[in-house]
């Protein structure tokens, strides 16, 4: 993932000449909210509990919602994601990923925080504040035991906030781990409006995107 854009640097604030290219990543048209600081990315990942993965199969398309640890490393130049979850050892998506060719399955995945409703002065102005992670990448089972158990570890740490967990060479195995390693992704913040003479009031709704007038992201 490029890491082109400098904290501060002057951005536009629409990229309205973006299109779809077979093959090519189109930027974000809302460019003033596209954050590639990545110690601000590692925390907005941190913050997230669930992230949603969308994958096709034998039976069509399908999305899940998933708990899940992750790796994020990065320079100045590029960052790697690293998606870490585990299951039981059968189930539709172990099924998909044994299924995909080299055992690799192209992935969707997204996740989102800190997501409220802001009140508008009419219907057609309401808005919603968010923080969120939208990729791609692939999905493959893990078996090297030491990897297995690094993963664990990750999960423990986003999901219980024990970084240090350790797990026995049984308690590894008695469960399937695997991983998504993000080929590209895009962080997007909406922040909260700046204070008005008559603050509009904010509540708090489940970080799940609705369809309708509310803000389009």
């Amino acid at each position: 993932m490029s890491m082109e854009n400098i904290a501060g640097a002057r951005k536009p604030a629409k990229r309205e000449d973006e299109h779809t290219v077979a093959g090519e990543h189109r930027m974000m048209r809302g460019a003033d909210r596209e954050v590639t600081d990545p110690e601000r990315i590692a925390a907005i990942i941190a913050a997230c509990d669930i992230v949603e993965v969308a994958y096709a199969d034998a039976e069509g398309l399908t999305i899940v919602p998933l708990n899940f640890g992750f790796d994020y490393e990065y320079d100045e130049a590029t960052g790697k994601l690293t998606l870490w979850f585990h299951s039981a050892p059968r189930g539709r998506k172990l099924d998909a990923i044994r299924a995909a060719a080299g055992g690799r399955l192209p992935v969707a995945f997204t996740m989102q925080t800190d997501c409220e409703v802001v009140a508008g002065r009419t219907t057609c102005n309401w808005g919603e504040t968010f923080k969120s992670i939208v990729g791609n990448g692939t999905a493959s089972l893990v078996e090297d035991l030491d990897e297995c158990r690094h993963g664990l570890q990750t999960l423990m740490a986003q999901q219980a906030h024990m970084p240090n967990v350790e797990f026995t060479d049984a308690q590894v195995r008695s469960v399937t781990v695997w991983k998504i390693e993000s080929d590209y992704f895009t962080t997007k913040v909406r922040a909260k409006p700046e204070p008005s003479s008559k603050p509009a009031h904010m509540h708090q709704h489940p970080a799940v995107p609705r369809a309708g007038v509310i803000g389009a992201r």
